[in-house]
């Protein structure tokens, strides 16, 4: 086995100890597995890039770098932690975004079908930001909230052409902000939200990272399309 998927196996086991300890309300337990699991990513994609002869990706480095600053800003309680989490998250999709578009993204997406995808994000912000307005204004987070979306959507956007792991790992991350938002407004709490956000956000990040380090063996010159990443990790 090569020692970057060691760090995936290891990166699985924390996982589901996190999962468990959101089903199960083992606050310890999420205390010490949270802040684990971006560093295994980061381990991951450095090893990973460096076994297939190419140099770790630094902006992507650097976004789970602030994420995990994010997840032990939320291990937090009150308005404060969360607007720390949410500054630290801010960092991490603007380095991603940063990564993607440096990759081409923005070039890529003016050409059909990709066209597409802008408006279809720009609408979900919309419609979600309108949704949950009332209850994010009594909150006094409207604002903070609002520009932290856009820079989200603007993200898994410029995912969506680095491959389908990297776009449905951008899709999933916003899915679980999306979950944590509502949830802030007060206009839905699905049954174990808790769990729904860790495995949403944790499976994001993952196949974002396994997508560019995917994408790392092609070389730096690889055309950015969906069908560029390798079929395997």
């Amino acid at each position: 086995m090569r020692r970057s998927r060691s760090f995936l196996v290891a990166l699985l086991l924390v996982m589901a100890a996190n999962l468990l300890a959101n089903a199960t309300g083992g606050g310890v337990a999420e205390v010490l597995t949270k802040p684990l699991l971006m560093p295994l990513l980061a381990a991951y994609l450095w090893r990973a890039t460096v076994e297939r002869g190419a140099r770790p990706d630094r902006l992507v480095l650097a976004g789970l770098a602030f994420a995990t600053g994010g997840d032990m800003a939320l291990l937090g309680h009150g308005t404060g932690w969360f607007v720390a989490g949410m500054a630290c998250f801010l960092g991490t999709h603007l380095c991603y975004l940063a990564a993607f578009t440096r990759g081409g993204a923005a070039t890529a997406l003016r050409r059909p079908p990709l066209v597409a995808v802008p408006l279809g994000y720009a609408a979900l912000t919309v419609v979600a930001l309108t949704w949950m307005w009332p209850g994010l204004s009594e909150a006094g987070l409207a604002a903070p909230v609002a520009g932290y979306a856009l820079a989200l959507a603007a993200m898994a956007t410029t995912a969506v052409p680095q491959g389908w792991r990297v776009g449905l790992g951008a899709a999933l991350f916003l899915g679980s902000d999306l979950l944590i938002a509502a949830g802030v407004a007060g206009v839905a709490q699905p049954p174990g939200a808790p769990v729904l956000v860790m495995a949403t956000y944790a499976a994001g990040q993952a196949l974002i990272v396994v997508g560019r380090a995917a994408r790392a063996e092609a070389g730096p010159g690889a055309p950015v399309t969906p069908a560029a990443a390798p079929a395997t990790p």
